[in-house]
């Protein structure tokens, strides 16, 4: 029996968004060199990446509370805030490059223009968002922000929310900014796909790797199994990338890379109330983050959000957090178990005693009946019916838990993670939120990490891609505004309307 072997420079492995993304800057910067992918799935953005498993937010903190937080003196630390903008910009400018190249077309397909409001209930919430305001504020990047708790107002800027309140449920506040976003990032990660593979890149879809293995030549050995014939086959890369979502940390673990160890993960699967009534969908316009409710983690802050899913507009509220043992939607029962290894009991088992709070609140949520997620809806809009709503399963996620000097064992971490050999020649991604929306962030994070000796020499290239490489847009409020008008052109952003149903058939 023969070995054949099949040599690339680069393997991704999972078709989802990061990929679609790493693999696009890749074709851009090094045109002849091979790239191949595989996925276990029939076709591209179909678990953490597809726009039902997920919220569908451009994460630029301008609307999502938790990441801002109070320090002990009182005053907000917002760095959290800029962060995520700063990272969401450079999404924004790569998506732009790509449309204004014709490499990828019909941006309102994947990105559509819609305010980002964060609501709160109570004097002390609503003086908590009159002080983020107003620290944002004093930022370019969260310039045009506007705080109101005037009801008046307030039922201009979301009336489904304001409708049926009444006096005695305390006074509403919250901040409004037009500038957001709502990505389709399936749809995103479809067209990138078909790009790719119009660039010759080889796209192996239900195709499941089962094994990594370091060469002697610092090469990687990939197991792959063709799912529909069951025949194995054997391939070898320089550098490979692991963006499986939740399936990424047992992948992570095979390779067996010092950097793998002690680093667990923690399942949380998602749940949405989808409103089928059109005629309320047609009354909100707007993306409405509220608070986390005290004792709750962050990823389960409650926002109605406008969607726009296959030339349809939706509503959608949640999360709803739920628990299940599978790393992916399309996984094992099994998935948790066999993620505990020797090299990170001691880390989960840390875990375990430290997130009792955690475990609690997702038996809580288990538990709840269609009436309390009602009750839970009502908070926002205080007329809804039963009968207009319907529960949908979204993504799971892995929330990773490793050891922090901060945080000490069994730290469980929200947010993305990275994982990269100290040779350079393997990455992986972990984690959750904000994710997809800093996915050219952290894709050019992983160029200067794994590929030192190129990276100078592309530069000049990644600036045409994305003008503020380098730069803190915070920093250059000048050429912050040039980008968002230009991007908002690429984009066609720019349209002030509220598209109805019959513009978006």
């Amino acid at each position: 029996m023969s070995y054949r072997e099949t040599k690339s420079d680069v393997i991704l492995i999972g078709a989802g968004v990061m990929s679609a993304t790493l693999g696009t800057l890749l074709k851009e910067l090094a045109p002849d060199w091979k790239v191949t992918v595989f996925e276990k799935l029939k076709s591209a953005g179909e678990e953490s990446s597809n726009e039902w498993n997920n919220a569908g937010t451009g994460h630029a903190a301008l609307c999502e509370l938790n990441y801002t937080s109070e320090k002990p003196d009182g005053s907000l630390d917002i760095s959290k805030a800029v962060k995520v903008n700063e990272h969401f910009q450079l999404s924004r400018q790569f998506w732009s490059y790509l449309v204004r190249k014709k490499l990828i077309e019909n941006p309102k397909e994947f990105i559509m223009p819609i305010p980002h409001i964060s609501m709160v209930q109570g004097e002390k919430n609503g003086l908590f968002l009159k002080k983020r305001m107003e620290a944002l504020s004093d930022n370019p990047l969260f310039e045009g922000m506007s705080f109101s708790d005037d009801p008046d107002v307030l039922k201009e800027w979301m009336p489904l929310v304001m409708e049926g309140r009444e006096e005695g449920d305390g006074p509403v506040a919250a901040t409004k900014i037009d500038t957001g976003t709502d990505v389709n990032f399936g749809s995103l990660t479809r067209k990138l796909f078909t790009h790719l593979e119009n660039e010759n890149v080889a796209v192996h879809y239900e195709h499941s790797v089962k094994d990594l293995k370091k060469a002697a030549d610092g090469s990687w050995k990939v197991k792959v199994q063709n799912i529909n014939t069951g025949e194995t086959e054997n391939h070898s890369a320089k550098f490979v990338f692991i963006g499986a979502g939740g399936g990424s940390l047992p992948l992570l673990q095979k390779t067996g890379i010092p950097e793998s160890r002690r680093i667990g993960g923690f399942p949380v699967s998602g749940l949405f109330l989808v409103c089928n009534n059109p005629e309320i969908v047609e009354q909100h316009h707007a993306k409405v983050y509220g608070k986390a409710k005290v004792g709750a983690p962050p990823m389960s802050v409650p926002h109605l959000d406008t969607r726009y899913i296959d030339n349809k507009k939706s509503l959608l509220f949640g999360p709803f957090a739920g628990f299940s043992p599978k790393f992916l939607k399309t996984g094992s029962y099994f998935d948790l178990i066999g993620s505990v290894k020797p090299n990170n009991l001691f880390t989960m088992l840390g875990a375990g005693f430290k997130e009792l709070g955690l475990t609690r609140y997702l038996i809580q949520q288990v538990m709840l009946s269609n009436e309390k997620r009602m009750e839970e809806l009502k908070e926002f809009i205080p007329n809804a019916k039963s009968e207009d709503w319907e529960i949908i399963v979204a993504g799971q996620r892995v929330q990773v838990i490793k050891d922090t000097e901060a945080g000490g064992r069994g730290t469980l971490q929200f947010g993305t993670e990275v994982v990269t050999a100290d040779d350079g020649s393997v990455a992986a991604l972990l984690g959750a939120s904000p994710g997809a929306s800093t996915a050219v962030h952290v894709m050019l994070e992983i160029l200067e990490k794994c590929f030192p000796t190129e990276i100078d020499g592309w530069k000049t290239k990644i600036k045409e891609m994305v003008p503020s490489y380098g730069k803190l847009l915070m920093s250059h409020p000048s050429l912050f505004k040039e980008i968002q008008a230009s991007t908002a052109r690429d984009l066609q952003l720019e349209e002030s309307y509220v598209p109805s149903q019959e513009h978006l058939a």
